[in-house]
């Protein structure tokens, strides 16, 4: 689906700041990527480049046999092909109605009018909101969290083939959350969508990603499944970042030495972990 070839990407300013350098990566359809690094590790550098908003100082970067960095590139169809919801997507909202701020896309792809009224209601009905009750209203009325629903439903009604989304739950109330959460799972599950999500929220990569890669000073530094990169806890730690709160609390009871597995991320697989290791009062 993605492929990035020696990528390096220089930020060319007084300073000369390499944000990456000479990457190396394959994204598989229908993967759901976890990307987490510390602030200034060169994720959002990294979302940019795939769907052709900026270009690499170095290197290829190719989507679906497309190279972004060749000449007379039809970006047009690769950023609908690659959606890129950005932080705080709400602030991107700008037209007097829901109706037309989720047709905004489709109608820039040349779409007819009845197709971009089939595209905005099946947008709503993916973020849970009733087609008929929100069409005409201001999207500037609603809560943050229905905000957010909008734009990303904007994004939606395009049809990507992969979506990217830069910390979507920065700002929202648990229960916000726990709705893209659900939502997000949807999309990748139900209709096979290539997600890659930026979040330093742990507990949300390791419920939703089948894939971790973890960055560090324009490089990667760790990539795997979610077990397998939770399991370096001490090298997560020198990279200050932190592990799900349900792994923390099974490592330190493992270093206390309950013989229990640290590879759990829901909280009742744990809770079931670690009452059977207290009945059996079996020790590493």
């Amino acid at each position: 689906m993605i492929e990035l070839k020696n990528v390096t990407h220089v930020y060319q300013d007084e300073n000369n700041v390499t944000a990456l350098n000479d990457i190396n990566l394959d994204i598989e359809h229908g993967e759901f990527i976890g990307l987490v690094g510390h602030t200034g590790s060169g994720k959002s550098t990294l979302v940019q480049l795939l769907n052709g908003l900026i270009k690499p100082t170095q290197g290829k970067v190719i989507v679906k046999d497309t190279v972004l960095t060749g000449k007379k590139v039809n970006l047009k169809d690769i950023r609908r092909s690659v959606g890129l919801v950005f932080q705080y997507p709400e602030h991107q909202l700008f037209e007097e109605t829901i109706y037309a701020d989720i047709a905004f896309g489709p109608k820039n792809l040349g779409l007819d009018k009845d197709e971009i009224e089939v595209r905005v209601k099946e947008a709503l009905n993916l973020v849970n909101l009733d087609y008929e009750k929100f069409k005409d209203r201001s999207p500037f009325n609603l809560s943050g969290g229905q905000q957010r629903k909008i734009a990303l439903a904007g994004v939606l009604a395009l049809k990507p083939d992969v979506l990217i989304l830069d910390e979507p739950s920065a700002g929202l109330d648990p229960q916000a959350r726990d709705q893209l959460a659900d939502l997000l799972r949807i999309l990748h599950q139900e209709k096979n969508m290539t997600i890659i999500l930026i979040s330093h929220r742990m507990e949300e990569i390791a419920y939703l990603a089948t894939r971790v890669i973890v960055m560090h000073q324009g490089e990667v530094v760790l990539d795997g499944t979610p077990a397998e990169v939770f399991s370096h806890e001490k090298q997560l730690h020198k990279l200050a970042l932190d592990l799900p709160q349900i792994t923390e609390i099974l490592h330190q009871l493992r270093a206390k030495g309950y013989a229990l597995n640290t590879d759990i991320f829901s909280i009742q697989a744990a809770a079931d972990e670690i009452l059977n290791a207290l009945r059996s009062k079996k020790k590493c």
